[in-house]
């Protein structure tokens, strides 16, 4: 690749352990992963031999505190490893990243007993899973209708979730509903106010896996249809109070719409790097295609985007190190422009393949399969863009 990406990667500003860390990912997913991606992309099986693996660097504990059992490393360093491992293995990327999106929270907000109990098992490997979406509630989630009803030192969950990442092999399940002694009111009709979290184990009695989707994309990334049969949880697995969900939910969203982004951002230079390749061999009429001009064009322009984009990747990592509070915003522009990028720089690179980009002897084809969906997951992008927008209503 050309300096300019060899300057964008070092940007981070990570410590000497943390660059010799993204330095054995790099090789892991370069030797290791990357060679299985099209056959776990053909197959659909769970990667579980890439999972083995980066449990076996301990990769887990990057995102738990030390006092738990794990390393405590930065944010942007978490993101520049989701991006290598998505750039190899869009499916084994989400995988991981999962893990991280059903983790933070409870590192944010969860009791010392909560830590002291499940982070020691995230930092060893464990998979997690974050349950927010029903069929009748996805980019908006306060119309979710899971029950969270309290029973003694239980709480009685029922309901189920759809579309959930990691849902028929997680080991610990974030799950979102709606706690029934807070019921809607006229001023909230919706029962936003009533919106809790918990933990959910694996095996505990009620959960079932009603199905797992057959997917155009991310097809060895499981995503599961759950069940909540009258599951009784102890009431030490709630997270924070009754009714602090929502609060806890958009908190999540906040760090896992950047990690959302590092995965598309790796789809995207990942069919970057490869368009670039082929069209310095393919010849057409005499020449390679990369002399005529229309092609350098739109290879400036691609380019010229996903430098922009990283950078703003970075900028987003500083603010959550830094933890700066509300990023919002800054999340919602970093999710829509990676996420529309990937699809695009995708798109391009079968376009510029030819023939050849339509089947699956080459990349390009299941890049451009894994990029779609990075636009619909972690709120549509025409959510993102009703959030920014309205952002700058003045308040009267």
């Amino acid at each position: 690749m050309s300096p300019l990406f060899t300057r964008l990667d070092a940007l981070p500003a990570l410590s000497p352990e943390e660059r010799q860390l993204l330095d054995t990912v790099r090789a892991l997913a370069r030797e290791a992963i990357m060679p299985r991606a099209a056959e776990y992309d053909r197959s659909g099986e769970f990667p579980w031999d890439n999972i083995r693996a980066i449990n076996a660097l301990g990769l887990n504990a990057m995102f738990v505190p030390e006092a738990y059992g794990g390393a405590g490393l930065g944010y942007a360093t978490y993101l520049a490893c989701v991006r290598e491992i998505s750039a190899a293995c869009a499916s084994t990327g989400i995988i991981w990243a999962t893990n991280f999106h059903a983790t933070k929270p409870l590192i944010d907000f969860g009791t010392e007993a909560q830590k002291q109990r499940l982070l020691p098992r995230v930092a060893e490997g464990a998979i997690g899973a974050l349950c927010i979406t029903e069929p009748d509630a996805g980019s908006d989630a306060t119309h979710m209708t899971t029950r969270f009803t309290p029973d003694g030192d239980d709480i009685v969950v029922s309901g189920g979730k759809t579309f959930i990442s990691n849902g028929d092999v997680a080991d610990l399940y974030l799950v979102f509903g709606k706690w029934s002694e807070l019921g809607a009111s006229s001023s909230d009709k919706n029962g936003r106010n009533a919106i809790s979290a918990l933990y959910i184990e694996k095996g505990t009695p009620g959960l079932a896996v009603l199905r797992t989707e057959d997917k155009m994309g991310h097809r060895a990334a499981s995503t599961a249809a759950l069940a909540f049969d009258e599951c009784r949880v102890p009431r030490g697995n709630l997270l924070a109070m009754p009714g602090e969900g929502l609060r806890l939910l958009l908190a999540a969203l906040n760090k896992s719409r950047p990690s959302v982004a590092a995965h598309a951002l790796g789809i995207a230079r990942a069919a970057f790097e490869d368009a670039v390749a082929y069209i310095n061999e393919r010849r057409q009429s005499g020449r390679r295609i990369v002399e005529f001009q229309g092609i350098q064009f739109l290879i400036a322009d691609l380019a010229s985007e996903l430098a922009l984009c990283e950078a703003w990747l970075w900028h987003v990592a500083r603010l959550v190190d830094a933890d700066e509070g509300d990023i919002g915003i800054e999340a919602s522009m970093l999710k829509l422009r990676a996420s529309d990028l990937a699809m695009r720089i995708a798109t391009e690179a079968v376009q510029l393949h030819g023939g050849y980009g339509y089947i699956k002897e080459f990349r390009v084809e299941r890049l451009l399969r894994d990029a779609k969906i990075t636009q619909i997951w972690e709120g549509t992008n025409q959510i993102h863009r009703q959030l920014i927008g309205r952002s700058f209503i003045a308040r009267r």
